[in-house]
């Protein structure tokens, strides 16, 4: 009986072993709809709450690309991302720059980027930004490359989400989950 439990013990952590080699981490939880990674997006000329003008879309002069990431002041979510926000901007400067869009009540939206300490950040109101890219659930954020095209995009629930678009984008991929794919496929066809 004891002989018969542990084999029994040894199938299952063998077992698990291979289940954790094929579960993989989440990544940022693409949506069906609005434009498709590869795809220029719409131009786009906005004022930033600050009087400054931001332009997403077409080639961008600064050579980076830009994160937009879709908050609200009414979004609990939204507030614990801002520090991964910061951290982020300053990480990834290089070829990065990070632009804040909501839509709804300019004075709300004020007071919100106010007592959040966010006049730092460019930060655009606009429902049209919203409705281009579909964003239904917050935070929602994309990655627009410097040429304007679309190279990630997706509900951003955690810093570890964030960082999968980065990843998808350095790697050319729609998500980390189409990159496992196609790795799980290259190790299966050798």
């Amino acid at each position: 009986v004891v002989l018969v439990l542990c084999a029994a013990v040894v199938a299952l952590v063998r077992q698990i072993g291979v289940l954790h080699q094929r579960i993989a981490p989440a990544g940022a939880l693409m949506l069906g709809q609005g434009p498709k990674i590869g795809e220029k997006v719409p131009l786009f000329e906005l004022q930033a709450l600050d009087g400054d003008k931001i332009r997403l879309g077409g080639a961008n002069p600064t050579c980076k690309s830009t994160l937009v990431f879709f908050l609200s002041p009414s979004c609990p979510v939204c507030k614990t991302l801002l520090p991964v926000l910061r951290s982020s901007r300053k990480s990834e400067r290089k070829w990065l720059d990070i632009v804040l869009a909501s839509d709804g009540d300019l004075q709300e939206q004020h007071r919100f980027v106010q007592h959040q300490g966010l006049s730092d950040f460019p930060y655009v109101v606009s429902t049209e930004l919203g409705i281009a890219f579909q964003v239904g659930k917050l935070p929602y954020a994309v990655i627009i490359d410097d040429n304007g095209v679309l190279r990630a995009r997706g509900l951003v629930n955690s810093r570890e989400h964030l960082e999968s678009m980065f990843e998808a984008k350095e790697r050319g991929v729609a998500s980390l989950q189409e990159y496992l794919e196609r790795e799980s496929q290259e190790q299966n066809v050798a």
